[in-house]
């Protein structure tokens, strides 16, 4: 698959993104790593002006809303960022079928490293008008249900449901 068709048209208005592990690989299953996503985020949150709206981490992508001054280089050094903690975590800890994978699947012009973590590119689409925030939460949400992880959305503990059902949540979200 080759670069995203999809782009972050309006860096300074929210959008909805998807960022996938390369071949899908399930490495999301440790809290070790999603905490590494969760630190990112609340690092560029503080840093970075990163508005976070919405989120889910599953087992071998993620989706989230967000909006900042600067989304391309926010989202650029959120996937930079975490590849390189999480594949420092899978290398400390052997998990040499994963990282094998992430060397094999790695495409052929990055040079540069041994491994490449995410799939090119992010799918962005831009958030324009609260029917389709409310749209794209809906749909974050209901991921974990519709895998039969959770019954209810909010008790998926690596979503942002929790905060949208008035109860404690990971990671401070950010109202819009």
């Amino acid at each position: 698959m080759g670069r995203s068709r999809y782009t972050i048209t309006e860096a300074d208005k929210p959008h909805f993104m998807t960022c996938t592990v390369l071949e899908w690989l399930p490495v999301f299953t440790r809290p070790d790593t999603m905490q590494i996503v969760l630190d990112c985020w609340r690092y560029q949150r503080e840093h970075a002006a990163l508005k976070l709206y919405g989120y889910v981490i599953l087992e071998n992508h993620l989706h989230f809303i967000a909006q900042a001054n600067d989304l391309n280089k926010c989202v650029h050094g959120f996937k930079s960022y975490t590849a390189r903690q999480i594949l420092d975590y899978l290398e400390l800890h052997h998990a040499e079928r994963l990282l094998s994978r992430l060397r094999f699947a790695k495409r052929a012009h990055k040079t540069d490293r041994e491994y490449q973590f995410w799939q090119e590119g992010v799918h962005a689409e831009l958030i324009f008008s609260e029917a389709m925030m409310r749209e794209k939460l809906a749909y974050i949400h209901a991921n974990p249900v519709k895998r039969g992880y959770v019954r209810l959305p909010e008790h998926w503990c690596y979503s942002s449901a929790s905060h949208y059902a008035g109860l404690e949540s990971l990671i401070e979200i950010d109202p819009w």
